[in-house]
């Protein structure tokens, strides 16, 4: 039984670099019938130009198991510690001059 267990566990290394992680306050997600790319940016108030800080891309099977994931650990993080509170409306924060995602 021991050796099952062993053989379902993933040893998983995080770098220093990447346990620091990057800030993003805007996801944008676009897909094809073959994947999902999520894009990390930071926008700064006032300034006209963002950076994309992360893009991760998916395949459609890996993005529905994110969807679930986020929304499990989202269900757990509102029972622990209240709602969390969304901007009034589904405005974007930013204008971005192309078409609007939404995240």
């Amino acid at each position: 039984m021991a050796d099952q267990t062993n053989q379902n566990q993933i040893n998983i290394e995080l770098s220093d670099e990447m346990a620091e992680g990057v800030y993003s306050n805007l996801a944008v997600i676009t897909h094809s019938p073959s994947e999902f790319v999520l894009d990390f940016i930071k926008m700064m108030p006032g300034v006209p130009k963002a950076k994309v800080k992360a893009r991760i891309i998916l395949t459609p099977q890996h993005a529905k198991r994110l969807y679930r994931a986020l929304k499990d650990n989202i269900s757990k993080y509102e029972a622990a510690n209240g709602p969390i509170k969304e901007q009034e409306g589904n405005e974007m924060p930013y204008q971005l001059g192309g078409p609007i995602g939404r995240a």
